[in-house]
């Protein structure tokens, strides 16, 4: 992580500044097999959500299901017991169709780290309710690559505008052009745009 922030540091002054006040990222290894369905039945819980909200109805889905979210567990779940989690219907049903890719085997999730980037946004895009965006944000958190551009990111837009003195949040396009020389770190700059976004929180 510190040969990858120093290459960006070295590479623009903007990032330069961003390192030296939040320092390096920290370092995401990949979660093991057996726990990405959790994983990503946690990121769909998150889909539109302010954290601390999305942090409690997750709290609520894993201990509705005694602390094993497994694609088992969920198919067994009836949908009363989801929707007193504080899932909304198509959240609960985009899990429930995830669990039944996993279990029969349509989605391979113990392979899934094989795969190039777009690979596995493709595999996971298949599933109700999986976009492009939780597509990367497992991609980021859950595999730990290192060049994740999530350009539909609002924070990262955002982020990405104020720390470069844009006018105004650049679309999804223009973001997509100003990302490709931070390859192959764009990961990197995409938390460093988050934390410029939490810096401004606070501000305010």
């Amino acid at each position: 992580m510190r040969v990858a922030t120093g290459h960006l540091r070295a590479q623009d002054p903007v990032l330069a500044r961003l390192v030296d006040r939040h320092g390096p990222p920290p370092v995401r290894r990949p979660v093991r097999s057996d726990r990405r369905f959790e994983s990503l039945a946690e990121a769909i819980v998150y889909q539109q959500l302010a954290g601390r909200a999305a942090a409690t109805i997750h709290g609520r889905f894993v201990a509705a299901l005694d602390g094993s979210v497994t694609p088992e567990t969920v198919l067994a779940s009836s949908d009363e017991l989801l929707a007193s989690c504080g899932l909304s219907r198509a959240k609960a049903a985009s899990i429930r169709d995830l669990a039944g890719h996993v279990a029969d085997g349509r989605l391979a999730l113990e392979r899934i780290g094989r795969l190039s980037d777009d690979e596995v946004v493709t595999h996971l895009t298949q599933v109700r309710g999986i976009g492009p965006w939780t597509a990367q944000m497992f991609l980021l958190g859950t595999l730990g690559r290192l060049d994740v551009w999530p350009t539909g990111d609002y924070g990262v837009r955002a982020g990405f505008g104020r720390a470069w003195g844009l006018d105004g949040i650049p679309s999804v396009q223009e973001l997509t052009e100003l990302g490709e020389p931070f390859r192959p770190y764009r990961s990197l700059v995409a938390w460093y745009c988050w934390r410029v976004v939490d810096d401004r929180s606070g501000e305010e």
